[in-house]
C-alpha cells in the first residue's frame, strides 16, 4: 500500500528535472536546506520520505507561482506579432484595391478643348462634365450587346449616341443635366483622334459622329454648340451601362403601358421594374419604344431612368454596404473612359462627393431645344429657348423646377452668400484702361443702374491695361464681391490695394458690353424661356414613368404595329426583366 502523496510528488519532480543538468535554482538550495534532517532524529524511512515530499510540495508551490510571468509575457509577445501582421495585411489589402482601382481606369487628354471655367466673386467654380454614350462595337462583348457585327466584325470607330452636359453649380446648391439629341446637325472642328490616328479638316455633320475623332473632339463640338465651358467627360459603353447597373443591384423604372421596342429588344408590361444587365441596357437605348419614336422620347426615358439611379445611390444603405461600394468602384472605373482630370479614384470619389451634395430636387434634368433641319425632316437643329438654356447653364444660374421658381435651398443660399453691404452704399471708380471711347462710363452707368451709389465716378486709367482688376481696400472684400457679382467677374480679378474705396480698372479683355464676357450679371436667369419645350423635370419625381408610344414605331414580322400591339402579339418572348 503506497501512500497518497507518492505519485504527485514524484509527478512533480519528473517535470521540475528537465533543466540543463548540473544548474541549480536558489529556491532548491534552499528546500534542500529544509530537507535535511533534525539533530537527533533517525534519518531514513518513512520520516525521511514524508520531510522530502514536504519539502518538494513547498518549492512546487513557490514555483508555481513565479509561472504565470512568463506566460503573460508570452501571450502580449503572441498579441503584439498578430496585431502588427493584422495592420501589414490590412495596410496591403487598401493598397492594393486603391491600386487595383486606379489601374482599372482609362484616361485620356481633353487639351483645352473645353473652355476654361471662371471661378465666381467667391472664388467657387462650376463644373461641367460632358457624359458620352458610345454606340461602338469596338470589343466581342459590345458586338454581342449591341448587335450589327455579323457582316463587319469588331468595328473601330464609335459615335456619342447619347450626349448629356451635366452642370454642378460653384456652390453645389443646385445641377443641371442637359441631354443634347444625337441627330443634331451642327459644325464639327478640325480634329485628330490620338488613339486611332483619324482626323478631319472639319465638316458639318451630326453632332454625335465628333466621337469618331476622339472624345476631346466631342467635347470641342459641344463646347463650341453651346459656349458652355467643358471641364471633364466620361464615356460609357454597352458593356459599361450593363456593369453599371448590375452594381447599383438593378435600377427600379417604370413605363406608362405594355411596351415591346423590337429594335433595342426592351419588352416590358405596365408598371414599375427593377432592370438590371442587358434589360437596363435596352431601356436606355430604346428609342421606338418612347415618345414620338425619335432620339427626342429616349433623351426622356434616359432622364427618368438617371433620376432613379440617383435616388438608388442617395437611399441608405448603398454606399454603406462595404460590398456594395467594392462593386460599385470595380464597376465604375472598369466601365469608364475619363479625362486626365478624374483618372484617380480620389478626383472620382471627390466628384461623387459633389454631386451628393445636391439634393435631389435641386439636379433638373432637360432637352435641348430643337427644330427641324430645313435640309433633312429627319435630323434636328438648335431651337427656340435653346440659347436661352444655354446661358443660363454657362453662367451657373439654377433651374430648380420646371416652372422656373427658386427653392428654399437657393434662398438660403443666396442670404448666406451675398454681403451684408447694400448697393446703394457701394461708391466705384470706373476707370478706362482700354481704347475704346466711353467703356468707363458705360460700365458705370450699369452700375448706377443695378442700385450702386450715384457717387461712381469715371476716369482714364494712368495706363493702358491687358486685363480687367477691381481693387478694395481694407474690410471692403464683401463690397467689391457685391460688385463683381453685379458684373459678371470673377475672383480673379479681384486684388486688395493699400488705399481705401473700390477702383475698377477695364482692360483689354473687355471693350464691349456691360457683363464681363463668359461671366454673369448675376440677374436672375429667364428660366420660364431657357425650360420652355425643354422637358424638364427633377430628380426627386419617384413615379414618373416613361411614356410608352403610341405610334407605329416598331416592326414584327414585316407589320409595323405600336409598341403595345408588339407587346401583345410576341407572346412568346419574354419579358426583358423576367
Amino acid at each position: 500500500m503506497s501512500d497518497p502523496w507518492d505519485g504527485q510528488a514524484g509527478q512533480a519532480t519528473r517535470r521540475r528535472d528537465r533543466r540543463v543538468p548540473g544548474q541549480r535554482a536558489p529556491e532548491e538550495d534552499a528546500a534542500h536546506a529544509e530537507a535535511a534532517p533534525s539533530e537527533g532524529r533517525p534519518q531514513g524511512g518513512r520520516a525521511a520520505a514524508r520531510a522530502a515530499a514536504r519539502s518538494r510540495g513547498a518549492k512546487r508551490a513557490r514555483r508555481g507561482r513565479a509561472r504565470p510571468v512568463p506566460r503573460a509575457r508570452r501571450v502580449l509577445k503572441i498579441a503584439a506579432i498578430s496585431l502588427s501582421t493584422l495592420i501589414v495585411v490590412t495596410a496591403g489589402a487598401g493598397w492594393w484595391f486603391y491600386d487595383h482601382l486606379n489601374g482599372n481606369i482609362h484616361s485620356l487628354s481633353l487639351d483645352g478643348k473645353g473652355g476654361t471655367e471662371k471661378p465666381d466673386a467667391f472664388g467657387r467654380t462650376p463644373i461641367n462634365i460632358l457624359v458620352m454614350g458610345s454606340d461602338g462595337r469596338t470589343t466581342a462583348a459590345d458586338c454581342k450587346l449591341g448587335g450589327g457585327c455579323s457582316h463587319t466584325g469588331v468595328q473601330t470607330g464609335s459615335n456619342a449616341d447619347v450626349e448629356m452636359v451635366v452642370h454642378i453649380s460653384a456652390d453645389r446648391s443646385n445641377a443641371t443635366v442637359m441631354s443634347i439629341p444625337r441627330d443634331t446637325m451642327t459644325q464639327v472642328p478640325a480634329c485628330k483622334n490620338p488613339e486611332s490616328g483619324q482626323s478631319t479638316a472639319g465638316y458639318f455633320g451630326q453632332i454625335n459622329s465628333a466621337l469618331q475623332y476622339g472624345p476631346a473632339c466631342q467635347v470641342e463640338t459641344v463646347h463650341q454648340l453651346t459656349g458652355i465651358t467643358i471641364d471633364h467627360f466620361v464615356k460609357l459603353d454597352f458593356s459599361g451601362v450593363v456593369k453599371m447597373s448590375d452594381a447599383v443591384g438593378g435600377v427600379p423604372v417604370c413605363v406608362s403601358d405594355n411596351v415591346y421596342d423590337t429594335y433595342s429588344h426592351l419588352k416590358l408590361s405596365k408598371g414599375t421594374h427593377t432592370l438590371k444587365g442587358v434589360a437596363a441596357l435596352e431601356f436606355v437605348r430604346s428609342r421606338h419604344g418612347f415618345g414620338d419614336g425619335s432620339d427626342l422620347g429616349r433623351t426622356i426615358s434616359q432622364h427618368i431612368f438617371l433620376s432613379s439611379m440617383i435616388r438608388k445611390f442617395k437611399s441608405a444603405g448603398t454606399l454603406t454596404d462595404p460590398g456594395a461600394v467594392y462593386d460599385l468602384a470595380d464597376a465604375a472605373t472598369k466601365a469608364l473612359t475619363v479625362d486626365n482630370g478624374l483618372d484617380t479614384v480620389k478626383k472620382l470619389i471627390g466628384l461623387a462627393s459633389d454631386v451628393n451634395k445636391v439634393p435631389t430636387k435641386r439636379m433638373t434634368f432637360t432637352t435641348m431645344q430643337t427644330a427641324a433641319d430645313p435640309a433633312d425632316g429627319n435630323r434636328v437643329v438648335v431651337g427656340p429657348g435653346a440659347k436661352t438654356l444655354f446661358a443660363t447653364i454657362a453662367d451657373d444660374q439654377s433651374l430648380t423646377t420646371g416652372s422656373g421658381s427658386k427653392s428654399a435651398a437657393a434662398s438660403a443660399t443666396k442670404k448666406a452668400t451675398t454681403p451684408s453691404v447694400p448697393a446703394a452704399r457701394i461708391a466705384v471708380t470706373v476707370e478706362n484702361g482700354t481704347s475704346v471711347t466711353g467703356r468707363a462710363s458705360a460700365i458705370a452707368t450699369a452700375l448706377t443702374d443695378q442700385g450702386f451709389s450715384s457717387g461712381t465716378s469715371t476716369a482714364n486709367a494712368p495706363s493702358p491695361a491687358a486685363t480687367t482688376t477691381l481693387t478694395y481696400g481694407d474690410g471692403q472684400k464683401g463690397e467689391a464681391q457685391t460688385v463683381a457679382k453685379a458684373l459678371g467677374l470673377s475672383g480673379s480679378h479681384l486684388k486688395q490695394g493699400t488705399g481705401s474705396g473700390l477702383t475698377l480698372v477695364i482692360g483689354g479683355d473687355w471693350t464691349t458690353g456691360t457683363t464681363f464676357p463668359g461671366g454673369s450679371s448675376g440677374q436672375p436667369a429667364d428660366t420660364k424661356t431657357a425650360v420652355s419645350n425643354a422637358h424638364a423635370s427633377t430628380a426627386d419625381q419617384a413615379k414618373t414613368c416613361a411614356k410608352v408610344s403610341q405610334y407605329k414605331t416598331v416592326s414584327l414580322n414585316g407589320v409595323s404595329m405600336t409598341p403595345p400591339e408588339a407587346y401583345a402579339e410576341a407572346r412568346d418572348k419574354p419579358d426583358s426583366d423576367s
